[in-house]
């Protein structure tokens, strides 16, 4: 064998020899070579994921407040539900003639997974897909994102229960319970995790609309108050229902203008350019109750927020590095000074200086070696699975 391998051959012996000081050395080295490369990915890899969808929708209307708050609400329904516009809204989009609206009402849950009350219209924007079953298509009717069927155990025929929105709620808002009709195919985002209803049976959730027994009959007269005419007034005692089903449907019904009635948000989708700039132009009066968002761009100013802020853990990131890497040649150096004897008795017993300076230093290649390929690794295994792990991320 040749002096190089030869080296290299006692370098490894001694580092194997070593075992515990050398997997600590190279995890150190590894991790802070992979820290700041491997958060440069993942926040591009997210950015990438969270302006996908943001892109995808084209304006969104809701009451005037934050706009951010808004759009997390609207496209990842995850934020706090912001405050409601009204279902009023639609009607005046559908008279311009500019775009076409879709509503939405996010703020009931099913323990974790939000409920979002729309209409099918949301389906096919979104490119959703049924896998097994059919899309809702009567009051109580709800689909599932796949996500939301495997942690909640449901298939087509099951029934799942709307959750109060607190332990002590007196406001009259009552669980529904809804059933399943269809499950959606995977679509890697945060519709995975939604349970789909009409935005009818939103508003039955919220109290709006409900079904009760027929008070004309005669076993519920014990829960009619006073009669005047057609006009019946019922006390406290009549029974509300929780489910809707065939039998009980037709006795649901709302109270107020429709038009009255709230929604979280409105996506609008222009039916061109010019439709799209002329119906922004109707939201920037001031005195105007709601506003127009570009989810693009509000999502970019906080992208921006986030790269800020990666700019500096990067800065931190580095000294740490900077520590590691002087702890690391501190500890070389001890180790050498450590092996003083033995490479004394090395030289006594023939071998070359050089030789000997060679192999001390393979140590510290291999070992910087072995840290920059695991790193190295992880950065390919970031790269080539970030994707998945923003959208598990986003979908949890």
């Amino acid at each position: 064998m040749s002096l190089a391998t030869d080296s290299l051959y006692l370098a490894w012996r001694y580092l194997r020899h070593q075992r515990m000081k050398t997997v600590i050395l190279v995890a150190a080295i590894a991790t802070t070579s992979f820290l700041p490369v491997g958060l440069n990915v993942l926040v591009a890899k997210s950015g990438e994921e969270l302006m996908a969808r943001a892109e995808a929708t084209p304006l969104l209307i809701g009451a005037r407040g934050s706009a951010l708050e808004l759009v997390l609400s609207a496209l990842y329904f995850e934020s706090d539900p912001p405050p409601p516009a009204h279902y009023g809204e639609i009607d005046r989009i559908l008279e311009s003639g500019l775009a076409e609206p879709i509503p939405l009402h996010v703020r009931f849950r099913v323990r974790d997974q939000p409920i979002v009350g729309t209409t099918l219209e949301y389906l096919d924007f979104r490119g959703l897909r049924v896998e097994a079953g059919r899309r809702m298509a009567r009051l109580g009717e709800c689909v599932v994102g796949a996500e939301a069927a495997r942690i909640l155990g449901l298939a087509p025929g099951d029934t799942v229960v709307s959750s109060p929105e607190s332990a002590f709620d007196l406001g009259g808002v009552y669980p529904l319970e809804l059933t399943v009709v269809g499950v959606l195919a995977p679509a890697f985002g945060p519709d995975d995790n939604a349970v789909f209803v009409d935005i009818k049976t939103a508003w039955v959730i919220e109290g709006i609309g409900h079904g009760h027994q027929d008070l004309a009959k005669v076993e519920a007269e014990a829960a009619v108050l006073a009669r005047e005419g057609d006009r019946i007034i019922a006390n406290a005692s009549v029974v509300e229902f929780n489910r809707i089903t065939d039998a009980n449907r037709e006795s649901f019904h709302f109270h107020g203008d429709r038009s009255e009635h709230p929604v979280s948000a409105i996506i609008a989708v222009p039916h061109d350019a010019k439709s799209r700039v002329l119906l922004m132009g109707r939201y920037t009066d001031p005195d105007e109750p709601n506003q127009i968002v570009r989810p693009a761009q509000s999502m970019a100013e906080l992208l921006e927020t986030v790269f800020t802020v990666r700019s500096y853990l990067v800065a931190a990131i580095g000294v740490v590095a900077i520590a590691t890497l002087a702890t690391a040649s501190l500890v070389f150096m001890l180790s050498f000074r450590l092996r003083k004897r033995e490479t004394e008795t090395m030289v006594k017993i023939g071998g070359a200086r050089a030789s000997i300076v060679a192999i001390l230093a393979l140590e510290v290649v291999v070992v910087i070696a072995m840290g920059l390929l695991l790193a190295g690794l992880l950065t390919l295994l970031t790269e080539r699975f970030g994707s998945g792990m923003i959208r598990v991320l986003l979908t949890s």
